[in-house]
């Protein structure tokens, strides 16, 4: 059999192979000449900044915290680590990227003030992104890892087209952000990490196929659509890692974040665990009353209305406890405490609601959204047990502040709160964990069934272990971790 001409061949391969590899050299080529053309430029508009009282330019720092005015833990985080910076670094122009276009800079520091107790040292600028639904979850139904990733891209660019810092914090983790400010703005970034984008913990849900808040049941009962799904957590987790590896200081919130964060950044020179600031003196102050009777003592949950807090089953393991204890001479009340960021908070409230009305428990539990400082305070001084049931929380600054006004916390045996929060103080107890409904029923039941000198005892010991976690602490280590960046 005659053999196939090969010189034609070759001639054919070239004819295509070779203008293919000088296309894409082109290409490639014009793309780097963008991007320079692209930096030069930002460059230039980071030189208009006008100058300070001294005649020089200020030095920028800027934060990108989308939902500055949430008041969560995390927002916590933002207005200490600005109150630290501004006292060290006064020279310095801050700013803050943010998507609460409807509310004023006015409106912004009351709030931190009014839920935090918080004021600033020196003005700080608010710059307010239009773009901001381009990160909310409800807007990618499917993959919305990915959607909201790329989607703060887009919400970075706008950021970076309204104000080029030097400094460059992402405060939420929004990891995509950071090669846009880098490579472009030109930034020395840090980012602060309360929670990483995908966990090995998320990987091992889809590859065990079981359901979760953020693992629909279909998925985990059609294996090929679980093993889709595992090759696309894959993926993403090797693009997040390549980004956050671009940052030039990172920040962890806990023993658990950093494990994640090492596992998959891979920047163990760089990388530190720097405890959120907690408030612990504000609720220090509280005195330890002596407990009222037991049929009027209460369980308290403080935390934002999130899908992965899981109040729901706050509130089915609630009403297990009144079904173990019908009968008993108490009745204890549950109070859920939170902040609500937005329409579809909303919602999750009311439906929490409903499911009170279902369970037949809606006389015994309040909702509390938005609440000041001081009544939050109230709450706390008042009650018998702190609830957290959130799987894997990253930290938990409500549990911590449940400690130190003077609770009981029943936290969920995972996360920060097993590995940094809820452990032994000089080998003594500082508080419980429980992992399910029957679980948290029963600590519940078993905590109500000790004697008030015992349970002081519990409470004591709680407050004096928190005290590594409060305000003066976190700025000690804040300003060393990011010191590097104003060298």
């Amino acid at each position: 059999m005659a053999a196939f001409p090969a010189e034609p061949l070759l001639r054919l391969l070239n004819s295509l192979v070779i203008p293919a590899l000088i296309l894409s050299g082109v290409l490639c080529l014009c793309l780097l000449m963008l991007l320079c053309g692209l930096r030069l430029w930002f460059q230039q508009r980071k030189k208009l900044i006008p100058p300070g009282q001294d005649g020089k330019r200020p030095y920028v720092v800027a934060f990108f915290h989308p939902y500055c005015n949430a008041g969560g833990g995390g927002e916590r985080v933002l207005w200490c680590a600005l109150r630290a910076l501004q006292k060290k670094y006064k020279n310095a122009s801050y700013v803050v990227y943010t998507g609460d276009t409807d509310a004023t800079a006015e409106n912004i520091l009351e709030g931190a003030y009014r839920r935090f107790n918080i004021r600033l040292n020196q003005p700080v600028k608010f710059v307010f992104l239009n773009r901001r639904y381009l990160v909310e979850a409800s807007l990618y139904p499917h993959f919305t890892l990915l959607g909201q990733s790329l989607g703060s891209v887009f919400l970075g660019w706008e950021a970076l087209m309204k104000c080029v810092p030097d400094i460059y914090i992402d405060s939420m983790g929004y990891a995509f952000t950071l090669p846009l400010f880098k490579y472009l703005g030109g930034c020395r970034i840090g980012c602060y990490v309360h929670y990483p984008t995908i966990s090995t913990d998320m990987l091992s849900i889809v590859r065990n196929q079981n359901a979760r808040f953020n693992n629909a049941a279909i998925i985990t009962k059609i294996p090929l659509l679980s093993k889709l799904k595992l090759v696309y957590y894959y993926l993403f987790a090797s693009i997040y890692g390549l980004v956050g590896s671009c940052s030039d200081i990172v920040m962890v919130n806990s023993s658990w974040t950093l494990n994640h964060i090492l596992s998959l950044w891979r920047c163990s020179d760089r990388t530190s665990i720097v405890y959120p600031p907690c408030d612990v003196q504000a609720f220090l102050d509280i005195p330890l009353r002596q407990e009222k009777s037991t049929a009027e003592q209460t369980i308290v949950s403080v935390s934002q209305f999130r899908p992965e807090k899981d109040h729901s089953l706050q509130i089915r393991a609630f009403a297990k406890l009144l079904e173990k204890t019908a009968g008993q001479h108490y009745l204890p009340k549950l109070i859920l405490i939170g902040g609500c960021r937005n329409q579809e908070d909303d919602q999750r409230v009311n439906g929490l609601k409903k499911l009170c009305q279902e369970l037949g428990i809606e006389k015994k539990v309040d909702f509390k959204v938005n609440i000041p400082f001081e009544e939050l305070k109230k709450h706390l001084a008042d009650a018998t047990i702190g609830l957290h049931t959130m799987w894997n929380e990253h930290f938990g600054i409500g549990i911590v502040e449940c400690m130190a006004a003077g609770t009981i916390i029943l936290a969920h045996n995972s996360g920060g709160p097993k590995l940094d929060i809820v452990v032994p103080y000089e080998g003594n107890i500082t508080g419980f964990l429980a992992e399910h409904e029957d679980s948290y029923a029963d600590t519940m039941a078993y905590i109500f069934s000790l004697s008030p000198t015992k349970r002081l005892a519990i409470r004591q010991n709680a407050r004096q272990s928190v005290k590594r976690f409060a305000d003066q602490e976190f700025e000690e280590t804040f300003l060393l971790s990011v010191e590097k960046l104003f060298k």
